[in-house]
């Protein structure tokens, strides 16, 4: 059975090995123990007989805007819906916090257009969405795909 939670800060190395798993194959911006530190409270977990086997986060951007990012699921759990389950607890925290809209830098565009989530033009987002790539190896040739929901208009959806 998996139980979904929100992080704690004893999460951090578990967490950190699930990204930088990814970061390392280059599928997603990788992370530091001190940024996850930083961040403890944007993110839930979901744990399987007391191991983490995926985490998420929600990052507000700004009042009308906010992003999932570090989403992963563990190889040997993919597949069972886990990743989705993340994503809808997060876009119903989304929805609480009466945040219109939430984004996502991925590329997995077809897991969250599955979800509701709409392709857009990475130009079109504001430039504040952009100040981590700064840190990314790809920068500023990204070729991560960019993709948003409007939550408002399918809040029962997500709970509110």
């Amino acid at each position: 059975m998996i139980e979904y939670r929100r992080a704690r800060l004893s999460d951090t190395e578990d967490i950190l090995r699930l990204i930088n798993y990814y970061a390392e194959k280059g599928l997603m911006l990788p992370r530091t123990r001190s940024t996850i530190y930083e961040g403890i409270r944007e993110f839930i977990v979901a744990e399987k007989d007391k191991q983490i086997v995926a985490v998420g986060s929600l990052h507000i951007i700004w009042e009308d805007l906010a992003e999932i990012r570090a989403l992963a699921v563990d190889e040997k759990c993919q597949g069972r819906g886990i990743g989705r389950q993340l994503v809808y607890l997060l876009l119903q925290e989304a929805a609480e916090l009466d945040c219109p809209e939430v984004f996502t830098l991925t590329y997995q565009v077809k897991f969250f257009q599955h979800l509701g989530f709409k392709l857009i033009d990475k130009e079109k987002m504001p430039h504040k969405v952009w100040k981590e790539c700064i840190n990314c190896v790809k920068f500023p040739n990204c070729d991560e795909s960019a993709l948003i929901i409007k939550l408002k208009e399918d809040r029962s959806r997500y709970g509110t």
